[in-house]
C-alpha cells in the first residue's frame, strides 16, 4: 500500500520539509501532490521508484514529479531536506526521476528556505533563484530488477546479502535444484537481464553507498566481488558511462 501526502500551503511555489533519518531507516512507498527535490546536508540518501535506485550524497539531489511513488532512506545518518514545488507555479516540468547537482549556493538557498522569519518578498526572491540553478545530470539509475519467480528471487536474494559472492550460474542452479540452462532462461524471462548483467548492476549498487562515504575504491571493489579496482572501475563506466566520481559529483 501506497500513501499520497498532501504538502501544506506556502507563501511561494515552495515549500522545505525536514526529516532527520538514521542508518538504514526508510520512509515507506509513498507519492506527494506537488514536485519534489530529495537532498541531505550531510550522509548519504537512497531513492527507490520501482527497480531504480538513487545514490544521493550532499553533492547531488533528486528531482521527483508530483504522483511518483518513491521510498526514502538512509544508508548513513542524514537528514532529508525536500523542497516541495506547487506544479501549478513551477516553471520545472520534467517528467522523469532527475538527478540535480547541488553546489554551495544551490545548498545554501536551500537552508535559506528552510527559515520560519524569511519575509514574503525575500522568500520568492530565493525561490525564484533556487529554479534556476537547477541543472540535470546525466547519469542514470543503476537498475536491479526484482525478480518474481521463486527460484531466481532465491538466487537474487543471495546476491543481495553477500554482493562479493562469486559462484557461477551453475553453482546457484544447482542450489536452488534446476539445470544452468534453465536458470540462465529464467533470469532473462524474470528480469530482462542475463545473470551476469543482473549481477554486475547488483553489484555496482551495492557499492555507490560506500563510494558516497568516501571509502577507498580498492575496499569497494574488494567488498563488492571485484579482485581489482581497475576491474571494478572498468565495470563501472562500461555499464554507466562515466567514473563513479563523476556520478556521484556531476
Amino acid at each position: 500500500m501506497t500513501n499520497e501526502y498532501d504538502v501544506p500551503a506556502g507563501v511561494g511555489a515552495i515549500v522545505v520539509g525536514s526529516f532527520p533519518l538514521t542508518t538504514g531507516e526508510w520512509i515507506p512507498p509513498h507519492s506527494h501532490t506537488h514536485h519534489q527535490l530529495a537532498w541531505t546536508r550531510r550522509g548519504v540518501l537512497g531513492v527507490a521508484v520501482d527497480d531504480d535506485y538513487w545514490v544521493l550524497p550532499p553533492t547531488r539531489a533528486l528531482w521527483l514529479p508530483a504522483g511518483v511513488v518513491h521510498g526514502t532512506g538512509a544508508t548513513r545518518d542524514a537528514v532529508l531536506l525536500s523542497l516541495y514545488f506547487d506544479p501549478e507555479r513551477c516553471d520545472v516540468d520534467w517528467s522523469e526521476p532527475t538527478p540535480v547537482a547541488v553546489d554551495g549556493l544551490l545548498a545554501h538557498l536551500i537552508g535559506y528556505l528552510a527559515r520560519e522569519d524569511l519575509a514574503d518578498d525575500a522568500r520568492l526572491r530565493a525561490e525564484a533563484v533556487v529554479v534556476d540553478l537547477l541543472r540535470p545530470l546525466p547519469a542514470t539509475p543503476i537498475d536491479v530488477p526484482r525478480p518474481v519467480d521463486e527460484r531466481v528471487r532465491a538466487v537474487a536474494d543471495a546476491l543481495i546479502a553477500d554482493p562479493a559472492d562469486s559462484r557461477s550460474l551453475e553453482a546457484h542452479a544447482r542450489a536452488i535444484g534446476v539445470s544452468r540452462r534453465t536458470l540462465t532462461r529464467l533470469f532473462v524471462d524474470d528480469t530482462g537481464m542475463s545473470f551476469d548483467r543482473w549481477r554486475t548492476h547488483a553489484r555496482l549498487r551495492a557499492a555507490l553507498p560506500m563510494l558516497a562515504e568516501g571509502q577507498p575504491v580498492s575496499r569497494v571493489a574488494h567488498a563488492v566481488g571485484y579482485a581489482t579496482p581497475s576491474a571494478f572501475l572498468t565495470a563501472f563506466r562500461r555499464t554507466v558511462g562515466t567514473t563513479p566520481k563523476r556520478y556521484l559529483t556531476g
